[in-house]
């Protein structure tokens, strides 16, 4: 197989995927180093990938991290469910997308203008984004193929991403679970011995406490939460 998108770092400024011919996949396949595969043969490469390299991560982004529709809650414990097969593995959660300057906790967050420094500052040889929004999934698998040596995985509820090793599209719960039972199998034949547990709390995020919180403390959105002159609320979700 000619190997279109390969891991990096491919420089200050790469060719994008597109412009080396790289196509999204058409619906029921997926991509492997910018080829249409089918998607059992991209989330092998990517659970090998998972299981040699070092410090694996998952990137989860808002469209998962939120209760928004149907299918997340879904796809969230799946998720979970996929991180506590793979040894070692940690979760950064990305919820906000805005730029954070002037530094960011390289530990705790990713940001999309600068993701590399996440990838590098925690030694991230393979990760996988899921539940990012597609344009800023394109921006940050590019920086990082850009500027480290880690293989990327996207994991797409539309058309996937032709930045990343491994794309695959149309995601459901179904397909982490499918993908989870990839993984577990490949790392048997390769004799990793794991018992199953849930990622460690991420101990550079600081403890919350929301018992002392006020409207006041939401700043522009106060307006949301707060009763309007008049107006009773009967019932809560």
């Amino acid at each position: 197989m000619l190997k279109k998108v390969t891991v990096g770092p491919a420089g200050y400024m790469p060719q994008s995927a597109p412009s080396m011919g790289v196509e999204l996949a058409p619906e029921g396949s997926a991509l492997l180093y910018g080829n249409t595969v089918t998607p059992e043969e991209a989330m092998r490469d990517a659970a090998i990938a998972l299981l040699t390299n070092d410090n694996p991560t998952i990137f989860p982004g808002p469209q998962v991290l939120w209760d928004w529709k149907e299918d997340v809650a879904e796809k969230s414990a799946a998720i979970l469910e996929l991180a506590s097969e793979i040894p070692n593995c940690k979760i950064i959660p990305m919820p906000d997308y805005r730029p954070k300057y002037p530094k960011i906790d390289v530990k705790a967050e990713i940001n999309p203008n600068h993701p590399n420094l996440t990838i590098l500052d925690n030694k991230i040889k393979a990760c996988v984004f899921v539940g990012v929004h597609c344009h800023y999934a394109n921006l940050s698998l590019r920086m990082i193929r850009a500027g480290t040596s880690c293989y990327t995985i996207a994991l797409c509820a539309y058309m996937g991403h032709e930045e990343a090793m491994a794309s695959i599209r149309d995601l459901h719960a179904s397909d982490i679970t499918k993908f989870k039972e990839i993984i577990i199998e490949e790392r048997n034949k390769l004799g990793i011995k794991w018992e199953a547990t849930l990622p460690p709390e991420n101990p550079s995020l600081e403890k919350e406490d929301n018992s002392t919180l006020s409207p006041a403390d939401y700043g522009e959105y106060r307006s949301l939460i707060m009763t309007k002159k008049g107006e009773h609320i009967t019932d809560v979700e």
